[in-house]
């Protein structure tokens, strides 16, 4: 039956220890955002709220740093492949300057009107004023993580997966730590709520870019050519700009739209207990997904380096066919595990801890069985949109793929179920999901037409 998975001695070995380190990546990046969600829901459902609320503007910041290093990933594998390692530390040094202008720009205006911002997220001005304190402070973290991403997609991209796996381990247990201290004032430090869960992730960030400093200038195994870093010239700008800032597009828009979900469930009637549950079960669902988005940066570099190296079209198809099955195969039997869960775990255990009870955890529950029953969805999408496509250069097509189905199926959808019609949870909860299940036909599609493989180092296709 799975006949066609079959590849040569030693290809799934490969696989594993490329996607193993990222997936550990991605679970503790996302445990991060659990543990503030649990920490902060300590202070209170209303607290949790204005969190969730204030994160609407920073996932759009977190979605612009994923779309630098998914950017810079399409450059750094290929030239990689050829072994040119002066062309990587061009393509780093365009990708942190444009980056640190753009985060910096955000930053400040989070930080200048933090309130005004949070105003047009919700219809409760009390959460704008909980939600504020965290928002000016939060920006700032961004700018330092995104010159340690950009570094970490680097040394993903020339098959280190393990850097960012050490790296955000250190940062996230360092946050957790600052998070104890600052939030509920332990060992003597002030008691400063949401603003203390800022401060913390802040303080860790900064961390992070220091430790990327010092290991860029030591790494032989990507030496920085500090004289490439710095001076780029245009033709790498140019070349950066032409494969990179469709991704960039490509996240910035995603991310907003995935932003405009929770706007729209802010608008609910009954939206406290909406946010409470979305901000839960949004990180319980990336959890679960972390498997997938490593298969997906996986499947990226193999791609990327396989046309670097200069494989012909067959080998390179059979390739990504392999990888997206393999990944749709994954996320069944974790979409079949995390079902099982839901009335084991989640509902008698998971949700109490987290402060959701009555319609909160109704709420949750139905957000917990529409989203685990679509991972095998976002497992196809996640593999050929950030993996497949990305990795062969197809930057317009995956930005296609990405975007359309967001903002043309789901979000009116949702919009029209949750505030118009004012149907149940459940049916809010399909709507929700409905952009995974417009995704997959058609990014079976794209891939197996085969339009999609080209030299971004020569601006040829194969």
């Amino acid at each position: 039956m799975f006949n066609f998975l079959r590849r040569e001695p030693g290809f799934y070995k490969r696989l594993f220890k490329l996607s193993l380190p990222m997936i550990l990546q991605n679970l503790i990046t996302f445990s991060l955002g659990l543990i503030d969600t649990f920490m902060v829901s300590r202070l209170g459902n209303a607290e949790m709220a204005a969190v969730t609320t204030a994160n609407v503007p920073v996932f759009l910041l977190t979605s612009i740093v994923f779309g630098f290093q998914s950017g810079l990933g399409i450059l750094v594998s290929q030239y990689w492949g050829k072994g040119d390692e002066r062309s990587v530390s061009r393509a780093l040094g365009v990708a942190s300057l444009i980056g640190t202008v753009i985060t910096s720009a955000l930053a400040l205006v989070f930080f200048a009107f933090p309130v005004t911002v949070m105003d047009l997220l919700s219809n409760k001005h009390e959460l704008s004023l909980l939600g504020a304190p965290y928002l000016r402070v939060i920006g700032f973290s961004y700018v330092f993580n995104m010159l340690s991403s950009i570094y970490v997609s680097a040394r993903r991209s020339v098959e280190d997966p393990s850097f960012g796996m050490k790296l955000f381990g250190f940062s996230t247990i360092l946050n957790t730590g600052l998070n104890y201290l600052l939030i509920f004032g332990n060992w003597g430090f002030p008691a400063m709520g949401v603003a203390g869960a800022a401060i913390a992730t802040l303080l860790a960030r900064i961390s992070e870019f220091v430790i990327c400093t010092i290991c860029a200038l030591r790494s032989k195994l990507i030496p920085l050519h500090l004289g490439a870093f710095f001076r780029p010239g245009l033709d790498m700008t140019r070349r950066f700009v032409k494969y990179a800032s469709p991704v960039v597009l490509n996240e910035t828009v995603w991310g907003l739209g995935n932003s405009m979900l929770t706007v729209i469930l802010g608008y609910t009637e009954n939206s406290v207990e909406m946010l409470a549950a979305n901000a839960v079960m949004g990180n319980l669902n990336r959890l679960f997904l972390v498997v997938c988005f490593g298969l997906g940066a996986a499947t990226a570099v193999m791609v990327g380096k396989a046309i670097g190296e200069g494989q012909d079209r067959e080998q390179i198809m059979g390739l990504s066919r392999v990888l997206l099955w393999f990944a749709v195969l994954v996320g069944t039997v974790l979409g079949i595990f995390s079902l099982t869960l839901v009335p084991l775990v989640f509902v008698p255990i998971i949700f109490p801890m987290f402060k959701l009870f009555g319609l909160s955890a109704e709420i949750a529950t139905a957000l917990a069985v529409m989203g685990f029953a679509s991972i095998p969805l976002h497992a196809c999408a996640i593999s050929a949109i950030t993996g497949v496509l990305r990795g062969g250069g197809d930057v317009f097509w995956s930005t296609a793929l990405d975007v359309v189905p967001q903002w043309v199926v789901c979000l009116p959808v949702t919009a029209l179920a949750a505030l118009v019609l004012k149907l149940g949870c459940w049916p809010i909860a399909f709507a929700i999901q409905l952009e995974s299940i417009a995704k997959f036909p058609l990014c079976l599609w794209r891939v197996q037409g085969g339009k999609w493989i080209n030299d971004v180092t020569e601006g040829g296709k194969k």
